[in-house]
């Protein structure tokens, strides 16, 4: 009869190198899962298979090193960089005489650990409940046993039928509770397509910056650490954008290698926020020599969710940590923002994506009247209105090499009359909202002045 053991902190890592390209990567990964659950690394097994062993995993003499390890210094936890069978668990459980949990399960303990709101904790139940239920069959085979003889013959159900019928029971009550947060998920959103809301979703690699940026944006005070799936839950703020007025921003969990299947099913809900953005703004740890590989890695699960299509600005975050990187702006063949570079944690940068999000969001309204396609989004009703209510006329100085910033002012249709200068730069009367004037005021080579203090052409 074979009963697990209880875990604790103590813990052996076991990698292997399966032939994958990305092995030293992912096994620094592991290390970062480990750490974010506050688990004691006392050493680190790795080895070199062409495939896994169909009993241990790790082959019959890699396992009697990992269980001369664990008697050595008193290991409670042997955590698995892979996924492990069933049967490969209960057989390392049995040999290794403590705790095994493969890379799902450490995953899934994290997510339980973080969940706080109790959509996220219904979520994370869910998934694991799933993991746990292929599991019943082999980690447990003495409760396959129906005992026999006098004070001991039951109903007939076994523990593990038990087992079964209320883990399937709890399964369904979980879906049935989730099935209704997404219905009401669907009305608000329902209700902010109504009101034409215009959404932006934040997404990447988990510990990219993502909740450091979305509070550095919008103050929200969500909670942000240097930790592998910090936040969890969902949250929605509105900003307010120069020129263009106010947008919902939403900060969302973020994506790893190999999230568990059942993970990314509970969490659709979640991620049904990037799915329903009008702009995904894809947060990329500048410093990170990986992040080409994690790029990938969030676009294949965008494309999973239906997110793949869904317009995009790559945001790279921590350049404080990259020598010799300023914060700036890159811009495709068509003049759009495609790439913003900044430091979330320090504020370097961040007005330029709010003027990236702004240009890219005008940039739409500006087509959109090229096609005859008059938007009623209240986004931008300034532009809509016939007479000059709440609007300011105002004067601005552009010096020669502000000639983008000109060309924006005018795709942005705020443009009244352009006068020549005396100093070979340009003057713009121009009819704006207060937070456009707010944020021409920070533009370089821009300045608001008085119609007097100007020279024109030709002027005495």
């Amino acid at each position: 009869m074979f009963d697990r053991p209880q875990g604790g902190t103590r813990a052996i890592l076991v990698h292997l190198d399966l032939s994958a390209r990305d092995v030293q990567e992912s096994l620094d990964e592991f290390c970062d899962l480990a750490a974010s659950v506050d688990v004691e690394v006392t050493s680190i097994v790795t080895g070199r298979r062409k495939s896994p062993d169909p009993k241990y995993f790790v082959g019959s003499g890699k396992a009697e090193e990992i269980k001369a390890l664990v008697a050595a210094e008193s290991a409670e936890l042997v955590l698995f960089n892979h996924q492990l069978s069933p049967t490969q668990e209960r057989n390392l459980e049995q040999l290794l005489c403590c705790r095994v949990v493969d890379r799902s399960g450490l995953i899934l303990d994290i997510f339980a650990l973080r969940a706080s709101s109790f959509e996220g904790k219904l979520q994370v139940e869910l998934a694991q409940l799933k993991h746990l239920s292929t599991r019943l069959v082999r980690g447990w085979t003495h409760l396959e046993r129906q005992k026999g003889g006098i004070g001991l013959r039951g109903p007939g159900e076994t523990q593990l039928e038990t087992d079964r019928r209320l883990i399937g029971a709890r399964i369904k009550k979980l879906n049935k509770r989730l099935d209704k947060v997404r219905k009401q998920r669907e009305l608000r959103r329902q209700t902010r397509r109504k009101a034409a809301v215009v959404t932006v979703s934040l997404v990447g690699y988990t510990n990219a910056g993502k909740s450091t940026l979305f509070n550095s944006l919008t103050g929200a005070g969500v909670y942000a650490a240097d930790k592998l799936f910090a936040t969890l839950d969902p949250t929605l703020r509105r900003i307010e954008l120069p020129a263009a007025g106010q947008v919902i921003l939403a900060d969302t969990v973020g994506f790893i290698r190999h999230l568990p299947h059942d993970l990314v099913a509970a969490f659709r809900a979640t991620l049904e926020e990037t799915v329903e953005a009008n702009l995904l703004l894809h947060v990329i740890d500048a410093h990170d020599t990986e992040r080409h590989a994690y790029m990938e890695q969030v676009n294949r699960v965008l494309q999973e969710i239906g997110a793949g299509d869904i317009p995009q600005i790559e945001v790279y975050n921590k350049i404080d940590q990259v020598a010799g990187s300023v914060p700036h702006i890159d811009y495709d063949k068509a003049g759009k923002p495609c790439r913003v570079w900044l430091s979330a944690q320090s504020g370097e940068g961040v007005e330029l994506l709010l003027q990236a999000l702004t240009q890219h969001f005008l940039e739409i309204k500006h087509d959109d009247d090229e096609s005859d396609e008059v938007t009623s989004s209240p986004v931008f009703d300034h532009h809509l209105a016939q007479d000059e209510d709440g609007l300011i006329r105002q004067t601005v100085l552009l010096t020669p090499d502000a000639g983008r910033l000109r060309a924006q002012l005018y795709d942005w249709d705020v443009v009244v009359e352009e006068m020549p200068s005396e100093s070979s730069g340009y003057i713009l009367i121009i009819l704006a909202t207060p937070a456009l004037l707010a944020f021409l005021e920070k533009q370089d080579g821009c300045s608001i002045v008085s119609k007097m203090d100007v020279k024109l052409a030709g002027s005495a």
